[in-house]
């Protein structure tokens, strides 16, 4: 199973690249799907969080409400630990049994704290979509509709670009047309079968 990551900044074009991805026949595991799963009605991970919390951490369906706990993670660094040992792991367990399930050439791993956690220690290879500064701030404005001062924000809090392209394996830039992404993308699968069929 050849595993490759792929991440990027906020706006910066995942979701597009992950797309296209898709289209060319390759299986995506995305991190993000795998953490809400993690926290499913009736899950442990969910018990042990209302047993902390309190039951004003659950929706009227049981469900999480994530925006009740990430005001109380973002107050309390105590917590944001306390949670991310609880579900870290259970978050990695899921992502591992999703990747041994794919029957594509290989597998990618859409995760946008791909290096900020250690999923990257499951991939053979790993993707940075690669955007300016300008394109992430105004894709995320209109796409969010939130104003660019919090999009600024977002991208201060998250691994700086600088460090990113320095761990990552394989660079797509991501500052033009979608067809001019989809090229880029081609380009990056072929050169991966070419890898695995060395």
């Amino acid at each position: 199973m050849f595993v490759v990551g792929l991440t990027g900044g906020i706006g910066s074009g995942k979701s597009a690249a992950t797309s296209i991805f898709e289209d060319l026949g390759i299986d995506v595991v995305d991190a993000d799907l795998a953490s809400r799963e993690a926290v499913l009605p009736g899950s442990k991970s969910l018990s042990e969080i209302q047993k902390k919390f309190g039951n004003e951490i659950l929706l009227e369906d049981k469900s999480l409400n994530r925006a009740k706990l990430r005001e109380i993670i973002f107050d309390s660094s105590e917590d944001k630990v306390w949670l991310e040992q609880l579900l870290h792991p259970e978050i990695r367990n899921i992502i591992q049994s999703k990747l041994k399930k794919s029957s594509s050439e290989y597998v990618i791993l859409v995760s946008p704290l791909l290096f900020e956690t250690d999923q990257h220690e499951f991939c053979n290879d790993t993707i940075l979509i690669d955007s300016s500064l300008d394109s992430q701030i105004s894709r995320t404005s209109k796409r969010d509709s939130v104003s660019k001062d919090s999009v600024k924000k977002i991208i201060s809090a998250q691994m700086s670009r600088e460090d990113k392209l320095k761990i990552a394996t394989i660079v797509i830039k991501n500052d033009d047309s979608l067809e001019q992404l989809e090229t880029n993308v081609k380009k990056v699968h072929k050169n991966l079968l070419k890898k695995i069929h060395k």
